[in-house]
């Protein structure tokens, strides 16, 4: 029986060439973390943002400011992090993470 399901984003980023990194990102991370019933997806979202805006990762930013509008957080309440973060990550990583964050509501206003 063929597995008609789609590929996940690790797996068309690198495929074969990362494997092992695809599987962890895949089976772990997406699989057993983000699963785990302790906390909602819609309460990991913010957490996860707030981990990007802090260590200044802006490219895994742009999947996981829709993920988290795809999990019921609202673009209203991701603006409020990030700018809340701008005392406790620093100015620089917040104007950087607010940009990021306008660029993505901007080119998608199917999501409110």
């Amino acid at each position: 029986m063929a597995d008609d399901t789609e590929p996940s984003g690790a797996q068309q980023m690198f495929g074969d060439f990362a494997s092992a990194l695809v599987g962890f990102t895949d089976d772990v991370l997406f699989g057993q973390v983000w699963e785990r019933s302790e906390l909602s997806p819609r309460d990991r979202s913010p957490i996860t943002v707030a981990g990007l805006v802090t260590s200044g990762a802006t490219e895994q930013l742009v999947h996981h400011l829709g993920r988290a509008q795809d999990n019921g957080v609202t673009r209203q309440e991701l603006i409020e992090v990030i700018t809340h973060l701008a005392f406790y990550a620093g100015w620089p990583r917040a104007m950087t993470a607010m940009t990021v964050a306008k660029d993505v509501f901007e080119n998608d206003p199917g999501k409110p």
